[in-house]
């Protein structure tokens, strides 16, 4: 199924800029002006692909691409002078460094290589970001460690990497936020010692920063589309973090909060803050740190409690200015990773006042001041002091929701306007290809 939508009409003659967001569940494009207006976007779910009774992911996303390029309005093709894409993190594909095709099924995000932790711990630094089950580097160790062939024409891609690739043709190159947890460091822009001294090392992609052209487009791309024999490909990042550059923080001390049904925060940062205690880690943006950690608590506690229009009507029942008494821990299940690492800790949602609206005050407050103390904990651990929140997620709509964190904070709070991820693509696009013209 797609949806295609415009939004405005470009200038004629203005040139656009093409971003897409390749989610857990779909995929969407947006188009944009210099300027940063949206002329186009669109969606498409993920068509489900079987082979021998598992999802074939890899078909249905290329599918998916090439159904999005057919959604760009055809009277706006001409003007497109740039395309990035961002991918989920983590997610894995090791393919054939001749041909491209896939050796192996993709290791998606949340996929775990519980096989290969051991080995890769042996190597890294302790509590270093790989040093995790679902790290890219576990996915590549474990491909290593049972495949029989093909090891010496194996080239590792991310899923960003790999559709990108079918737009410029050169095989084999990433960005550094993607490579992140394979292990490139960005702060010294290269592979670590210890990872370039495994034999695996060879399958490693060229990394670029974010929104760095690539090339051209294949001329088979530009004439099957119609886009202009300028238009280039730029490298992606991950979808997390096309959605914050979505948001348009830009400075220090600017974050954004993402209340889905986890509270999860991105701050940026003149320093580098990186603790695998709390699950904290830092990417790289231009010569600053995104700082990201998250909650276990957030929107799926309510849902748990709470239907959507009883927590709109109750909602508008509340107070925002006064404090709540009440003071819980809002959790759906046994255990914390931030701000506290504390994998016993017991959801607390009780007492619980027999009026609906104080329970609901109380939960919405409580959520506040674990995201107050979030910030806080990353400024103890060395990141920059935070001096502005904008909003994303569903949480983001609910106005006194809003005036509660402000207040709790101590800080202007805000919803942003833009917090698509294919929009943050699309601004990476614009990046590069004003980094392309200089």
């Amino acid at each position: 199924m797609s949806v295609a939508t415009e939004v405005v009409l470009s200038q004629a003659g203005n040139r656009l800029y093409l971003g897409m967001d390749f989610g857990t569940s779909g995929a969407r494009f947006a188009l944009i002006d210099k300027e940063g207006a949206v002329c186009a976007e669109g969606k498409r779910e993920y068509p489900l692909f079987k082979n021998d009774e598992t999802i074939d992911w890899a078909r249905s996303w290329k599918t998916t691409l090439f159904s999005l390029l057919e959604d760009v309005p055809n009277h706006y093709r001409h003007l497109v002078a740039s395309i990035s894409i961002d991918g989920t993190s983590a997610t894995t594909i090791i393919v054939d460094s001749n041909t491209g095709q896939p050796l192996s099924k993709p290791l998606l995000y949340n996929e775990t290589c519980p096989d290969a932790l051991p080995l890769v711990k042996s190597i890294a630094p302790v509590n270093h970001t790989v040093c995790s089950a679902s790290s890219t580097l576990c996915k590549l160790v474990s491909w290593w460690n049972s495949a029989d062939s093909n090891k010496e024409y194996a080239t590792l891609l991310h899923q960003a990497d790999w559709l990108l690739w079918f737009l410029h043709g050169k095989l084999g190159v990433s960005d550094y936020n993607n490579a992140l947890k394979v292990g490139y460091d960005p702060e010294i822009e290269s592979y670590p010692p210890w990872l370039l001294a495994q034999p695996y090392s060879m399958l490693l992609p060229h990394v670029k920063a974010p929104g760095t052209s690539i090339g051209y487009l294949k001329e088979d791309i530009r004439s099957q589309y119609d886009f202009p024999n300028d238009c280039i490909a730029c490298t992606g990042t991950t979808d997390s973090i096309a959605a914050f550059l979505a948001a348009r923080a830009t400075l220090p001390g600017q974050a954004v909060t993402s209340l889905g049904s986890t509270l999860a925060i991105k701050l940026l940062s003149t320093n580098r803050i990186d603790d695998a205690r709390f699950g904290v880690y830092s990417h790289r943006l231009d010569n600053m740190w995104l700082v990201g950690g998250a909650s276990n608590t957030g929107g799926a506690v309510l849902r748990q409690i709470f239907t959507d229009k009883q927590l709109e009507e109750l909602s508008k029942q509340i107070n925002p200015m006064q404090s709540s008494p009440l003071d819980y821990y809002p959790l759906t299940s046994i255990g914390e990773r931030f701000p506290e690492a504390d994998p016993q800790m017991a959801p607390r949602l009780h007492p619980r006042p027999e009026n609906d609206v104080e329970y609901l005050h109380g939960i919405l407050e409580s959520i506040a001041r674990i995201e107050g103390k979030a910030y806080r904990s990353l400024k103890d651990l060395g990141a920059t002091q935070v001096e502005e929140v904008f909003t994303a997620g569903g949480g983001s709509k609910n106005e006194k929701w809003t005036k509660i964190r402000e207040r709790v904070l101590g800080l202007p709070v805000s919803r942003a306007s833009q917090t698509e991820a294919a929009y943050g693509a699309a601004l990476l696009a614009l990046r590069g290809a004003q980094l392309f013209m200089q």
